[in-house]
């Protein structure tokens, strides 16, 4: 039974939907992953190539499924491809009952489209319809960078009813773009007689690796005044980031995508595990705490809060004067915000590239064993 009194409880009241930043098969099959659901208000789950590369690394839960690909002569690509739709596929039954009862905005699984394809529009919509076919679950989401090229792709897996979470957002100009993108796939949706509501969409907007970039040039600064903005950059641009998002729903041809049954797209709060060990390791969390968000965990994160954390209650809206104070003293300082959110958004497609290739090798590894 889930206590209604405790920090998660009372996000959750807030309008703060809980999603766990970690899967794998033996969180799925030993009910892990249900005890969440049941226990620690978990209504849904991201994936990345990061997450699929940890949990194949370590356990034998993916043995006997990695033992027929060996036989079926299964190249790597391929394995990935099959072992990874099958944990989302298999998640998404589990969340099944969460979906209906949030009437489609929870109960969400995402998978990532490969991260290989970050700048290749065409590759990512044809791969974006390939992983939807596959796991061929109406709660899954499909996971496509916010990059230049993304944004085209976004437009278009929107339009073919596809259900996507759009990730590795750092700039606000970036955001922007991004519901953009969402709101005109809505549209050539509509023109194409689709059900509008049926169509769900999150915004992952990065938040501590905006700190930990900005802390490092604040330090190479290192006057006081510099260190009295450390640790202030990550909060400030998500707050803002919210401000643009209740805005850009507001506006008329929202409202009439909206009247026509559309969903919003909501921001999702991602990177929100405190890297800096001299901060509260829930910051991330209660300062982010607003209606008609996500907060995308890792589970030292959920721990953290569900036992420690401190929920006073909307702390977002109001905070948009003091955000933009903050931005504009670091800026103030000779940090350039534009250059900041550029150099890590081609740092968040590199990373993942790089785990998308452990992953490679790991599965690699496994069916040559297996053989």
């Amino acid at each position: 039974m889930t206590d209604t009194t405790s920090p998660t409880a009372q996000l959750s009241a807030i309008g703060v939907s809980i999603w766990l930043d970690d899967l794998s098969r033996e969180r799925i099959a030993s009910g892990g992953l249900q005890k969440l659901i049941d226990e620690r208000n978990v209504v849904g789950v991201t994936t990345n190539p990061t997450i699929f590369a940890a949990a194949l690394a370590k356990g034998d839960a993916y043995d006997a499924q990695v033992a027929e690909l060996a036989k079926a002569g299964t190249g790597v690509s391929d394995a990935v491809f099959e072992i990874t739709t099958d944990d989302v596929s298999d998640a998404c039954k589990i969340f099944a009952p969460v979906y209906e009862k949030s009437g489609g905005q929870d109960g969400r699984v995402s998978i990532e489209v490969e991260p290989g394809l970050a700048h290749d529009a065409a590759g990512t919509i044809a791969e974006a319809a390939r992983l939807w076919a596959k796991v061929d679950k109406p709660n899954a989401l499909i996971k496509i960078p916010a990059t230049i090229e993304g944004l085209e792709a976004i437009t278009e897996t929107i339009a073919a009813g596809i259900s996507v979470n759009v990730t590795l957002i750092f700039s606000l100009e970036r955001h922007r773009q991004v519901i953009n993108a969402y709101l005109t796939g809505l549209e050539k949706a509509k023109a194409a007689g689709l059900d509008l509501s049926k169509i769900y969409s999150v915004a992952s907007f990065f938040v501590s690796r905006v700190d930990t970039e900005i802390n490092n040039r604040l330090d190479a600064i290192g006057t006081d005044e510099a260190k009295a903005l450390k640790s202030k950059a990550g909060v400030a641009n998500a707050q803002l980031a919210y401000e643009l998002f209740v805005g850009a729903f507001e506006s008329e041809r929202a409202k009439g995508l909206l009247a026509a049954g559309a969903n919003k797209q909501r921001p999702l709060w991602a990177s929100t595990g405190v890297k800096d060990p001299t901060l509260p390791d829930t910051l991330y969390v209660t300062q982010l705490a607003v209606a008609d968000v996500v907060n995308t965990m890792p589970e030292k994160t959920l721990d953290a809060t569900f036992d420690h954390g401190v929920i006073e209650g909307d702390e977002v809206t109001g905070s948009y004067a003091a955000a933009n104070q903050a931005l504009d003293a670091i800026a103030g300082l000779g940090i350039s915000y534009d250059e900041v959110t550029q150099l890590l958004e081609k740092e968040g497609v590199e990373k993942f590239v790089v785990s998308w290739n452990e992953l490679l090798d790991t599965v690699s590894a496994a069916l040559e064993a297996a053989k």
